[in-house]
């Protein structure tokens, strides 16, 4: 008999870092809390997927039984067509008033345009080119919780941007935060600034072209010309498109030149979530190089009948008219919600929030010293109440303040938005009292 006790597998580094990811729990509250009314979970409206479209998408895919090319591999940059398209339409976005985008920047988009699965995708791609363990990634505050967990699985360090008392950038006080952090010797260890520009997960708020610009300078001022990843994921769910398209892109804003730029999409919340179709467009050849080949080792091609999907709705004109259906949803949503809150009393508590003008969340500041905390008092009220929310803690990169939350529109009809507002004020008030 073998008297060896069983070996054990001995993990990397990304491996022993490596945990569940915040969403997992927030899940299982859900599904384990019977009646629970969930403003937790960042998905879309299942009432307002396009099944007609996807059905006659397939149809006429199978219409063509001698070029069944869909349901082969793709390439590892994504379908010739499809991403001919994204440049064409992200031209369009950048140079509203130009009634014919110049042909030559379209395809030098076209170029650099890459597909992935979901856009989540080219953010990993982005930082395990770029960044080594210990490294350091500007982000804005708050920040998309779902990439810090990425930054600490990889081992980088999030760094949060500093905000004025309007949550706005504070670019003076950012010129010091990068000043001090040469002084400190730190300068070779930053690697990259990240942040989500439009209608953003979860503050709702879109960057101006003031900030952006004001980012822009100051980086260069300070002698940090860093590759700059700019996360458009809800630029597409502006509820009036026009706002999305009056601030420009990194790639339509020549303030950025001299900068490795990474604008990264999704074709997921516009359209159709399970289809999980995203992409990344990086003008920089060597740093887009270093991402396909690293990406060819994960899928050596993202999925191509999804993509065949895509391109089909964007040249057909379904993916605007879903647009259109989905702005309508979602500013009805939201209006059901901030509705109840505001009647429900919960300004009167001491809470404030942003109505934001496009995307899925509302972001609400709780008065001073209250803990939102997954295991605090307050948290533990609203469950009781069945509610669930994501604590606002989760979403800095550092420092990050006890009392906020955000809240997503995204899932429950209005009338459950309204009901789950209700149990949220009702245990705000819980708490106050």
């Amino acid at each position: 008999m073998n008297s060896n006790p069983p070996s054990e597998a001995v993990f990397s580094g990304i491996g022993r870092r490596a945990g569940p990811p915040a969403i997992t729990k927030l899940m299982q509250v859900a599904l384990e809390t019977p009646g629970l009314l969930s403003l937790a979970a960042g998905f879309t409206d299942n009432s307002s997927l396009p099944v007609t479209f996807i059905s006659e998408a397939v149809r006429a895919l199978g219409a063509s039984a001698n070029d069944a090319e869909h349901l082969q591999y793709g390439t590892n940059a994504g379908r010739p067509a499809l991403r001919m398209a994204l440049a064409a339409r992200l031209a369009g976005q950048d140079a509203p008033s130009v009634t014919t985008p110049d042909q030559s920047r379209i395809t030098a988009l076209r170029d650099a345009t890459f597909m992935t699965n979901g856009s989540q995708q080219a953010l990993y791609l982005a930082i395990q080119t770029l960044c080594e363990p210990g490294d350091i990634v500007l982000v804005d505050r708050p920040s998309y919780f779902v990439f810090l967990e990425l930054l600490r699985g990889l081992g980088v360090e999030a760094r949060s941007m500093p905000v004025d008392k309007d949550e706005n950038l504070d670019l003076p006080a950012l010129k010091s935060q990068l000043n001090a952090l040469i002084a400190r010797g730190e300068r070779e260890r930053l690697k990259a600034v990240y942040f989500v520009s439009y209608f953003s997960n979860p503050s709702g708020r879109t960057l101006t072209t003031e900030e952006k610009q004001g980012l822009a300078a100051t980086l260069r001022e300070t002698g940090c010309v860093i590759p700059v990843m700019e996360d458009a994921a809800y630029r597409e769910l502006g509820f009036d498109p026009a706002s999305a398209n009056a601030v420009p892109g990194i790639l339509g804003d020549e303030v950025w030149e001299g900068f490795p730029l990474l604008y990264t999409g999704t074709l997921t919340k516009p359209f159709a979530t399970g289809l999980k179709v995203g992409y990344g467009v990086c003008p920089d050849t060597r740093w887009r190089s270093a991402m396909l080949h690293v990406k060819g080792h994960h899928d050596f091609g993202s999925g191509n009948f999804a993509q065949a999907i895509l391109e089909h709705a964007l040249l057909t004109g379904a993916l605007d008219q879903q647009l259109s259906v989905l702005r309508r949803i979602y500013s009805k949503k939201r209006d059901a919600l901030h509705a109840t809150l505001i009647s429900a009393g919960l300004a009167d508590l001491g809470w404030s929030w942003r109505l934001p003008q496009g995307g899925l969340y509302l972001w609400l500041k709780g008065p001073a010293g209250l803990d939102t905390g997954f295991d605090s008092t307050f948290c533990r009220a609203c469950l009781a109440e069945g509610v669930l929310y994501v604590p606002g803690e989760l979403c800095f990169g550092d420092n990050p303040p006890g009392n906020t939350v955000r809240l997503s529109y995204g899932v429950l009809s209005p009338e459950a938005l309204a009901e789950a507002g209700a149990r949220f004020v009702r245990a705000a008030r819980k708490i106050n009292g």
